[in-house]
């Protein structure tokens, strides 16, 4: 598709002023010491599998709420550790799949931790076997408005302390070097890395691939496609909510989790993105609070770099790490 959003010279410079609440830190703070309260062991248990280099384990660690969030986790064969460790966080309707599906990382030499997202999991991939046992009030089909009512609800509020625990749960892993923890995904997964990025422990290293959940005012104006449409519909229904909805997503939102991210970060954007327009992805790139750089595939839609990116990522790990 033809460019649609903001000229490359204006991204460099792309600012806005994002709403941020007063009390943001203030509800993260009590989300995540609430999400740790619930306390209940984590799961390991080692599954079979053809593959010859790689060990595979069948996680489970308690969420928001201490509900229990599945993921896989995968080591080389034969290493002891303590190793670095990949935390990836899925894309918008994907679930965690099979364990022979995502081998880079731990054919690299790292560990990994590729986490279900809670609910999703039957619009693409293998499938997804994390239930949302929380229910909501009125929403669209699909998740951006599940909760939006209040920011206590929304949805993406157990999915952002998940990310959290997952953090926590892989740091006591006796083969994770608990001090060397990267967090990456791409689209709904780089948003949800920009706010582990902010909010987790033991993070040195952030890789947001063409981040979702950014920036949503402007998203929802802009780009006719979903997961923004959905927003866009139920305010169509609920006429007059707006106030409403858009305060509620100004706490989850990854710009003001990017101005509080410290990890040295690589980000990816690409300039024909109809899904997570470019200047939304430059707003949360442009606030990040630590070292960054930004891989840009200027013909690209939302597809961004494909493994060309994972590429460039894995060569910033290996200057870093």
């Amino acid at each position: 598709m033809p460019r649609f959003d903001l000229s490359p010279e204006e991204l460099q410079d792309y600012r806005p002023a994002i709403a941020e609440p007063a009390d943001f830190d203030e509800f993260w703070t009590r989300t995540i010491a609430e999400a740790r309260g619930c306390d209940r062991p984590v799961s390991v248990a080692r599954v079979e599998s053809p593959l010859k280099t790689v060990e595979v384990f069948d996680v489970t660690f308690p969420g928001f709420a201490g509900d229990p969030i599945k993921a896989w986790f995968l080591v080389p064969a034969g290493t002891e550790g303590p190793l670095p460790v990949v935390v990836e966080y899925n894309g918008y309707g994907g679930g965690r799949g099979l364990p022979v599906e995502r081998l880079g990382w731990v054919s690299s030499g790292y560990a990994y931790l590729f986490m279900d997202t809670r609910g999703q999991g039957s619009a693409w991939g293998s499938g997804g076997t994390t239930p949302e046992p929380h229910g909501t009030g009125a929403s669209f089909s699909g998740f951006m408005t599940r909760g939006i009512d209040s920011p206590d609800e929304y949805y993406y509020r157990r999915v952002y302390a998940d990310a959290v625990r997952a953090i926590d749960a892989v740091r006591t892993f006796d083969r994770v070097d608990s001090d060397r923890v990267v967090v990456c995904g791409g689209s709904q997964g780089g948003g949800i890395t920009l706010a582990a990025a902010a909010l987790g422990e033991g993070v040195v290293a952030a890789l947001p691939d063409v981040p979702f959940l950014c920036h949503f005012e402007r998203a929802v104006g802009l780009t006719d496609h979903d997961p923004y449409q959905e927003i866009v519909r139920y305010l169509s229904i609920h006429r007059g909510a707006e106030e409403r909805v858009f305060r509620t997503l100004s706490y989850f939102d990854g710009v003001t989790f990017a101005a509080r991210a410290t990890a040295p970060a690589l980000f990816s954007v690409g300039l024909l993105d109809p899904v997570c327009p470019p200047s939304t992805v430059y707003a949360a790139y442009n606030r990040y609070a630590g070292e960054k750089a930004i891989e840009i595939y200027p013909f690209n839609e939302h597809e961004g770099g494909q493994t060309y990116q994972w590429l460039k990522q894995a060569a910033f790990l290996a200057e870093r790490l």
